[in-house]
């Protein structure tokens, strides 16, 4: 572990920075879209951009690196990243906004692709397991603290957003400056959404619905949160919850998972989620009101801890589901796949969910993520009674975080090997380097 803390922590670093920024830069956004009186609907569609950015990113950036390389790309793209969050409080408006989202989420996708590519480099089939639970506690942990710099300033000032450009700009310089030579690009092919349906239909389909409820999730919260009357702390409270909870609570449930029939926990984790998100409804009726008047938030704090314990490692349940059902060296290409029906999901979720809370309030955010995840939870009952159970011993349950892309996928232990290093001697004979400590340091 400490090798591997010592070989990447420029990335690492880097990485948190971006991380940090990402996590402020949803919530300022929620909140001030509420403050700006931005109808549901447009903060939904506005919201929804995000995504889109990142299903084009993620088409395209296999080329942008073969023709630039890593380096160039995260400088050009964490630049890109930095500057668009500058214009959003220049330029107050849904459909502005909407563009710079697309912007926002080809920025970040590139910066993704970029990072655990290099990662997938600097790793040896004995360190990349821990590389990849590292990388996912940084992802989480860095998101969570930057939900917390909403309070260092009034989302109508335009301060947070010079802090969120500032501290992505500040990501460039560990990794620009590390001395490692940068990785060969391999593009990943993915599997077709007719292979993969083939393969695991529910797999799929859960992932597609899956992505809806995701993007949702983490772009509307804050949305939500303003819209019941929760102050700036009691938003980054909640939106901090959110990412830490859901990191906490996918090895647990990933142990669980490779017990029992992955599907049975699947089905569990699902309605485990609706109900709560159901009994968050319940414990909110009065929390919008003034100070002196609201109830207290204690048990919607409970509930939504509880919904985020079971709802957050459903995608990776999903990827370790659908590999049951594949032979080994299918399992980067389906995840690659299920990224793909992810994405496909999550571009409409923030737009689908503004409308749930547009017709019967704010609630409509809870019902919303209930309707969904009963949606999978019922699909998944129908398939265990269609499809038996297969055992695959190459399969087991790996904890990724919801934004990993198809060169982070490679990161799991259990996809086909990385190849050790190579030493050519003066007679032309192949050697296997001992260890991989010469391509680490």
């Amino acid at each position: 572990m400490d090798k591997v803390l010592k070989n990447s922590w420029a990335l690492f670093l880097g990485m948190g920075f971006i991380m940090m920024a990402y996590g402020f830069q949803g919530s300022l956004l929620g909140v001030r879209a509420v403050r700006e009186d931005f109808s549901l609907t447009s903060t939904g569609f506005m919201m929804s951009g995000y995504f889109v950015g990142y299903f084009i990113g993620a088409a395209t950036i296999p080329q942008i690196i073969s023709r630039v390389g890593h380096i160039r790309v995260f400088a050009a793209f964490a630049s890109l990243a930095s500057l668009v969050i500058l214009i959003h409080s220049v330029l107050i408006n849904p459909f502005v906004w909407f563009v710079l989202r697309v912007l926002t989420g080809i920025s970040m996708v590139c910066i993704y692709t970029v990072a655990e590519s290099w990662l997938n480099d600097r790793s040896s089939n004995k360190n990349r397991g821990s590389i990849l639970s590292v990388y996912m506690v940084i992802l989480y942990g860095s998101m969570g603290i930057g939900m917390f710099l909403l309070n260092f300033s009034k989302p109508q000032n335009f301060q947070p957003f010079i802090l969120i450009s500032v501290i992505t700009s500040a990501a460039l310089i560990p990794i620009l400056l590390t001395k490692k030579k940068p990785p060969k690009f391999k593009k990943i092919k993915a599997m077709s959404l007719k292979n993969l349906y083939e393969a695991s239909p529910f797999g799929m389909v859960s992932s597609l619905f899956y992505g809806t409820i995701q993007s949702a999730l983490f772009t509307l919260l804050a949305v939500y949160a303003t819209s019941m009357n929760f102050s700036i702390l009691e938003i980054s409270i909640v939106t901090f919850l959110l990412a830490v909870s859901g990191a906490v609570a996918q090895f647990p449930i990933g142990k669980i998972s490779d017990i029992y029939d992955r599907r049975k926990v699947i089905v569990l984790s699902t309605f485990s989620a609706a109900v709560f998100s159901l009994l968050a409804i319940l414990v909110s009726r009065q929390m919008y009101l003034p100070e002196g008047l609201a109830t207290s938030k204690t048990w919607f704090y409970i509930f939504f801890i509880l919904f985020s314990f079971f709802s957050l490692p459903m995608f990776s349940l999903i990827l370790a589901h659908t590999n049951d059902y594949i032979s080994k060296d299918k399992f980067v290409a389906a995840g690659a796949g299920l990224q793909f029906a992810f994405g496909l999901g999550a571009i409409s979720g923030p737009f689908l969910c503004s409308l749930f809370m547009d017709i019967v309030g704010p609630n409509g955010f809870f019902i919303f993520l209930f309707f969904f995840h009963s949606i999978i939870g019922v699909f998944g009952i129908y398939r265990m009674k269609v499809r038996q159970t297969i055992d695959n011993p190459d399969s087991q349950f790996v904890a990724m975080p919801q934004t990993i892309t198809p060169a982070g996928i490679e990161l799991n232990p259990i996809t086909e090997p990385i190849d050790e290093p190579e030493v050519k001697t003066e007679n032309g004979k192949v050697l296997i380097n001992e260890t991989s400590d010469k391509k680490d340091n």
